[in-house]
C-alpha cells in the first residue's frame, strides 16, 4: 500500500484570522514595495515569523538581495526536490556566499512517499501534478512550520493566476508577502544591472523562468515568460501558491 500524503490542515479559525488581517496589513500597507515593504515586514510587523521562499531561479537574486540588506539573517527557505538542474544549485550556494545570507534552508521530499510513489524518478511524466504536490508541496508545508508568513517574488506581470495579486494576501492560514509584485522585467534587469547581481546560468541558453529540469524549456521569442513550464500541458502553478482545499486534490486524483 502506498504512504499517505497529508499535509498540515490549518483550522478554520487560523484561515479566518489570517484572511481578515491580510485585508488589514493590505490596507495599511499594501502601497509600499520592494525594500520599503521588506523592511516593515521583516523588522517591525512581522519581524521573528517571517521567511523567505526562493526557487533561487531566473529572477530570484533581486528579492534575495533586498531580504539580505533587511536582514542577512532572515531564513530562507529552498525545496529541493531531486530534480533541480545543477545549475539551480550551484547558482543557490554562489548567491547564498555573495549576498551574506547566514540562514538558508533546504527541505527535500519525504523518502517514504518517494520511494512509495515515485519509486523510478519518473513521477514527472505521468502525473506532474502529484510529482509538485510530493516534491514541493508537502516539504514547503514542513519548512514552514513555526512560521505564520512567507515572503514571495511573485510578481503580476508574470499573468494567469498572478495578474491581480495584492501586495500582502493570505494563504492556507498564513500571510504572503509578495515585495515585488508591480516589478516588471526592466525593473528586475535594472536592479540586477545596477548591483551587479549575477545571472542563472541558463539565462543564457534561454531559460526565462526554471523550475525541475524535467519539465522546464527555454522559450522562443514572444512567448510568455513561464511558457516554458510544464509545456504542452495545462499546469501552470506547481501548487505551493494554490489555497489547500484545492491542492489537496492532487494525489487524490493521481491514485
Amino acid at each position: 500500500m502506498s504512504a499517505p500524503l497529508v499535509p498540515g490542515r490549518p483550522s478554520h479559525d487560523d484561515v479566518l484570522l489570517a484572511n481578515a488581517y491580510a485585508v488589514e496589513l493590505e490596507r495599511e500597507y499594501g502601497h509600499l514595495q520592494g525594500r520599503a515593504l521588506l523592511d516593515v515586514m521583516i523588522g517591525e510587523v512581522l519581524h521573528g515569523d517571517i521567511a523567505l521562499v526562493s526557487s533561487f531561479g531566473t529572477e530570484a537574486a533581486v528579492l534575495l538581495a533586498l531580504v539580505a540588506e533587511v536582514d542577512p539573517a532572515t531564513p530562507v527557505l529552498f525545496l529541493d526536490t531531486g530534480m533541480h538542474f545543477s545549475e539551480t544549485l550551484r547558482y543557490r550556494d554562489a548567491l547564498t556566499e555573495q549576498l551574506g545570507l547566514t540562514d538558508v534552508r533546504t527541505f527535500d521530499p519525504s523518502a517514504l512517499d518517494a520511494g512509495a510513489h515515485d519509486p523510478d524518478g519518473r513521477l514527472w511524466a505521468r502525473n506532474p501534478n502529484l510529482c509538485c504536490y510530493l516534491r514541493k508541496v508537502l516539504p514547503l508545508e514542513r519548512a514552514l512550520g513555526g512560521f505564520g508568513s512567507w515572503i514571495t517574488g511573485r510578481k503580476q506581470y508574470q499573468g494567469a493566476s498572478r495578474e491581480a495579486l495584492p501586495a500582502i494576501e493570505a494563504s492556507s492560514g498564513r500571510i504572503k508577502v509578495n515585495p515585488l509584485v508591480t516589478w516588471t522585467p526592466v525593473d528586475i534587469a535594472g536592479e540586477y544591472e545596477r548591483r551587479g547581481l549575477p545571472l542563472h546560468p541558463l539565462v543564457a541558453a534561454g531559460y526565462n523562468s526554471i523550475g525541475c529540469a524535467p519539465c522546464t524549456r527555454p522559450i522562443a521569442t514572444g512567448e510568455e515568460p513561464r511558457a516554458g513550464r510544464w509545456s504542452g500541458s495545462n499546469k501552470s502553478e506547481c501548487g505551493i501558491h494554490v489555497g489547500g482545499d484545492d491542492v489537496a486534490a492532487g494525489p487524490a486524483a493521481a491514485e
